[in-house]
């Protein structure tokens, strides 16, 4: 899938009027606006899920869950727009190594008790989800606590910016969207020591778990990016 694809389905979406809870267009009627065929509109549809903006219903059709938060916000979703075309994977990682430890330290020394519970109940959700679309929902709720935990607006922002982008140009596992992770998902455990080393208030404990997290991701990922690579089908 296009990453412009996503990016224009994005952009329609939040330019489009909607307010939150609204029913989106047919599938039929977003195809024609979009100039995407339904199989492309479908897995867009299944990645702007997993940012929590959509919600999906059998049946019932594809919902705006929400509207971009705070102030800025316009500003912020064209800067995910505009980076989503000229960013990839690698550098995408490389920008979460260098925002994400230190945000991990801060909220081990800000987050309220009500944002630990929120931290424990994703990681308590996500060994058990049951489609990609739905973790990957799930996992990006758990990096924005955090986010909104170091209690700094500026690095709120920069997150929101980075994960609308991540989620654009990393995510490849909209293949098989409905089946969830493995249960033996390295990031389960990793999520848990970063919530831990939260929990008791230990920065550098937090910072060095999200840093192992982020390393272990990009270590899959370059795996499997070579693996791919290095694959030929026989002639």
């Amino acid at each position: 899938m296009s990453d412009k694809i996503v990016t224009r389905t994005r952009s329609w979406i939040v330019n489009s009027g909607l307010s939150e809870g609204d029913r989106l267009p047919p599938e039929r009627s977003l195809c024609t606006e979009l100039g995407v065929t339904r199989s492309e509109l479908r897995k867009s549809l299944l990645l702007l899920e997993s940012e929590g903006l959509l919600t999906r219903h059998v049946g019932r059709g594809t919902y705006l869950a929400r509207l971009p938060k705070g102030a800025g916000s316009a500003g912020i979703e064209a800067a995910i727009a505009a980076l989503s075309e000229s960013t990839g994977p690698i550098e995408a990682m490389a920008a979460r190594l260098a925002l994400e430890p230190e945000t991990a330290a801060l909220a081990a020394l800000h987050a309220t008790p009500a944002q630990m519970r929120e931290l424990r109940r994703l990681c308590q959700a996500m060994p058990v989800a049951s489609s990609w679309a739905s973790y990957e929902n799930l996992d990006s709720r758990f990096h924005e606590t955090i986010a909104e935990a170091s209690g700094n607006a500026l690095l709120q922002a920069m997150h929101r910016i980075l994960n609308g982008v991540r989620l654009v140009v990393v995510w490849r596992r909209l293949e098989t969207p409905d089946r969830g992770p493995e249960s033996d998902y390295h990031s389960f455990a990793e999520h848990d020591a970063i919530l831990a080393a939260i929990e008791r208030r230990k920065p550098d404990e937090a910072r060095s778990a999200m840093l192992r997290h982020i390393n272990s991701t990009l270590n899959t990922m370059m795996a499997r990016r070579d693996r791919d690579f290095s694959y030929r089908p026989s002639d």
